[in-house]
């Protein structure tokens, strides 16, 4: 099974899974083949991708995928308490409390998984499954450094609310280009920190380090953050891990900001260790996220393409690939299966996007 970009289906795929709206029904059941038309029409009811059975997928492990089961648990619960917070000016927001706690069990019940993130989301999940992302690496980060459990606590739940000021902007960013923007239009959204942090300022049951994290998750090690421009040990060390994630996640995802392939993201977080990020925490960040997740297809440095098959959890840059032609272009005919963790010659030089393979 992979995902595949609804704008690259041929027509000869089968649906690995149900397609299912937003209100529960089923609109495509697992098994079904997927023409073209069906496709198109998945599209323009708001679908970008869906998950298919082919040839290229064949033998893919379907590993557990942290990022869409924390989805699935909590995305609607975590929109209704905050949205009903936010606008309507009632609800108990302390209530992610619970969000935050199911989510660290999940975590810590999956000791040796390496999130796998898609790259690929709904518009209207924008917001939210960023936040959940975010508040899963950051817990996956939290608990590699050994943080304290209630500090791990506070952390889950600063994350989980960290864009919540978002919803008091007065600008649409749902489709909007951080960099494009106009001056007054970057510095509505940098207020996003302070509207967030202003709405909870009277909540006393949430810790004084959850709100920092809303507060200055934008904060920079190198002073070029805001809203303060703090520097290195000024900046708490929550808002510093869920820097991290939030940058990660805005990133694969093209949210506010051009969107990168996972690899170079991953890419970009290393570069600036030390200099915009804190150095312990990408450190401890770049060996919990899978760089190439399952169904990516990738090209080696000898030429050849393959598709990723499984990860090796202490190696997330080096999975197990399945080789699907050489360095001339031609397709193997037999299983060819390369463990990069073993064949130490063998590296990923750049990965595709599915329609560049066809």
């Amino acid at each position: 099974m992979r995902k595949v970009l609804l704008d690259s289906i041929k027509g000869h795929e089968l649906l690995a899974r149900d397609v299912v709206s937003d209100s529960g029904i089923v609109i495509m059941t697992a098994g079904s083949p997927v023409k073209i038309e069906y496709a198109r029409k998945l599209k323009e009811l708001g679908y970008s991708y869906i998950c298919v059975e082919d040839e290229l997928s064949r033998g893919i492990n379907e590993e557990e995928n942290l990022e869409e089961k924390i989805k699935e648990e909590c995305q609607d619960i975590v929109r209704d308490i905050i949205e009903r917070y936010t606008y309507q000016g009632y609800g108990e927001l302390e209530e992610i409390k619970n969000i935050a706690e199911n989510i660290i069990c999940d975590i810590v019940n999956s000791p040796n998984v390496l999130y796998s993130i898609s790259g690929i989301r709904k518009k209207s999940e924008s917001t939210y499954s960023h936040s959940l992302n975010v508040c899963a690496m950051s817990v996956l980060i939290a608990l590699k450094m050994k943080l304290p459990k209630e500090k791990v606590r506070q952390i889950a739940i600063g994350s989980l609310l960290h864009d919540m000021g978002y919803n008091l902007v007065k600008i649409d960013y749902q489709d909007f280009n951080y960099l494009n923007g106009s001056k007054e239009e970057q510095k509505e959204l940098m207020k996003h920190v302070v509207y967030g942090y202003s709405s909870v300022i009277k909540e006393s049951w949430l810790p004084v380090a959850s709100k920092d994290i809303i507060l200055c998750h934008h904060e920079r090690n190198d002073g070029t953050g805001f809203p303060f421009h703090k520097k290195g040990d000024k900046i708490k060390i929550g808002s510093k891990i869920v820097a991290v994630c939030d940058t990660f996640d805005s990133l694969t995802y093209g949210f506010m900001m051009p969107k990168l392939k996972v690899h170079h993201a991953l890419d970009y977080i290393l570069s600036q260790a030390s200099i915009k990020f804190d150095f312990d925490v990408v450190n401890c960040f770049i060996e919990l996220v899978a760089a190439y997740p399952n169904g990516t297809i990738v090209i080696t440095n000898e030429g050849e393409k393959g598709i990723v098959l499984r990860q090796n959890t202490k190696c997330p840059t080096r999975p197990v690939l399945r080789m699907l032609s050489d360095a001339d272009g031609n397709d193997f005919v037999n299983w060819i299966e390369k463990d990069l963790k073993v064949e130490l010659s063998v590296m990923i030089v750049d990965a595709l996007d599915t329609e560049e393979y066809y």
